[in-house]
């Protein structure tokens, strides 16, 4: 699995490492599955999730599951590590990564290393040009808790400075690499209206995909990603027109298209392919 083909489409979905009757579900739901050994299990929970998450492998395309493991320091981490040398061929997404070695240290495992801190963010482009990484995310609320704040959000719904300072930084980091920045999660699982313009901004922004903590949640991910009939037509017409002008600088509808509104036209078709 290379960095190009690390994401099937724009939602992910974490699901609970220790629950195993959820796996499956979680696959046909989304377009890749989180299967997580962190945050959505409990410490006495640790073993019996790994355990469930090995078992499981064998049977879920590789291409669909991610596995979140436990921080680099924690008690958990050797043992993960451990336990996922059978699974080369599956992606592992590190939490708190905040060094280009919290990459590498994972080979040959392609990595999706998720920014969360201060240190991590600072780190970023090291971290999005590490040998191994496939893809770049941040967290809105271990950052907000690492940076001593008591809200990441304004009150009129957007983000705070410091923390949209550090949502850009990851996009600009890892386009720059060549890897897909992935957008955080929403944890009020009820405000889809907020996730619609979480989602929406995020596309806008050049984001390749937004992470999910519910089921309810994938549809209004996908819906904001996926391009308008009105733009693909547009898309569409655009590059027909190009062909015409032999690569040139042309003018279409009233406006002057050119190299990047060629290429931007290029990604929506691919967005908005089955």
């Amino acid at each position: 699995m290379t960095a190009g083909h690390i994401l099937r489409g724009p939602a992910l979905l974490f699901c609970p490492g220790d629950r195993p009757d959820r796996f499956a579900k979680a696959v046909a739901a989304a377009d890749t599955v989180i299967l997580d050994l962190e945050d959505a299990v409990g410490p006495d929970r640790k073993s019996a999730a790994r355990d469930a998450v090995v078992d499981a492998l064998p049977g879920l395309d590789p291409a669909a599951v991610l596995v979140r493991i436990n921080a680099p320091g924690t008690p958990w981490y050797d043992d993960d590590v451990r336990a996922l040398a059978a699974h080369p061929e599956v992606a592992v997404m590190v939490p708190m990564a905040a060094r280009a070695a919290d990459v590498e240290a994972l080979a040959p495992h392609p990595v999706v290393a998720l920014c969360e801190t201060a240190r991590g963010v600072l780190a970023a482009p090291e971290i999005a040009a590490a040998a191994g990484c496939a893809g770049l995310m941040w967290g809105s609320e271990d950052l907000v808790a690492d940076l001593g704040g008591r809200a990441g959000r304004s009150p009129g719904g957007g983000y705070r400075p410091a923390v949209e300072q550090a949502r850009t930084r990851i996009l600009y980091a890892a386009r720059a690499a060549g890897v897909p920045p992935i957008d955080t999660v929403l944890v009020d699982i009820d405000d889809l209206e907020t996730l619609r313009s979480d989602s929406a901004d995020a596309v806008a922004a050049g984001f390749a995909a937004k992470a999910c903590i519910h089921p309810a949640q994938v549809a209004v991910v996908r819906e904001a990603f996926r391009p308008t009939a009105a733009e693909v037509a547009h898309a569409r017409a655009m590059l027909d027109a190009a062909e015409e002008h032999a690569g040139g600088v042309f003018r279409l509808g009233g406006r002057m298209v050119d190299a990047p509104l060629l290429a931007h036209a290029r990604e929506v078709l691919r967005q908005a392919a089955p």
